[in-house]
């Protein structure tokens, strides 16, 4: 199994926690979305994902993009440790909360976006901080209200699961850029509740091959 990753992409962070709660091993193949103009970009790249994204996972004759589709399949392939319940309304509340992370939060401050904002638009660190803060304020302070109603150590009861997986790579990012979690004890809790874990810690940006500290 490979896994086309830069340390870090939040979607690659995703997948690489889902590999390690499972226990498979995979090989990581560093893509850097900065340097040479973003290999992402390069033509060998654009043949396995075209959209020029991360991460894509080869098993076998699968070639795969899309971190949430590839979770999903390790899921039905490899369904231990589950990363969803066993009922109905369960596993559709915790793909509710991993989609309101993966959808509605991430992309407003992923990097090609980020890109843009500091090239065609012109905008200087500040104005692009300000804007990166102010989409985590909306998407957190949502987030936070649905966890009341939902989470006990982890995002949905006691058992981790799929929103756990999308939650600890956007509080990074949200650390990395400053905001404040003073307002977000459910999300900040369950965040360090699963560092503590080997497979989080396994697969943090800093614990990856290509990591630039």
């Amino acid at each position: 199994m490979k896994l086309y990753s830069y340390w870090r992409s939040s979607a690659a962070y995703r997948v690489r926690i889902a590999l390690h709660l499972k226990q498979l091993g995979f090989e990581t193949i560093p893509v850097h979305l900065l340097q040479d103009g973003g290999q992402q970009h390069h033509a060998d790249y654009q043949l396995l994902n075209p959209a020029q994204l991360l991460p894509v996972l080869q098993d076998d004759n699968l070639s795969l993009n899309q971190s949430l589709a590839i979770i999903e399949y390790l899921e039905e392939v490899y369904p231990e440790p589950a990363l969803l319940p066993t009922d109905a309304k369960g596993r559709a509340e915790v793909r509710a909360l991993a989609l309101d992370i993966a959808c509605d939060i991430h992309p407003l401050n992923n990097l090609r976006v980020l890109q843009y904002l500091t090239g065609p638009l012109a905008l200087n660190e500040q104005q692009k901080l300000a804007w990166i803060q102010h989409w985590l304020t909306i998407g957190f302070t949502a987030l936070e209200q649905r966890l009341s109603l939902t989470c006990g150590e982890y995002c949905y009861g006691n058992q981790i699961s799929l929103a756990d997986v999308c939650l600890v790579p956007q509080v990074y990012n949200a650390l990395r850029f400053n905001l404040d979690m003073q307002s977000y004890p459910h999300i900040h809790r369950i965040y360090q509740h699963c560092q503590q874990l080997a497979a989080f810690a396994l697969a943090a940006p800093e614990q990856q091959p290509d990591a630039m500290i």
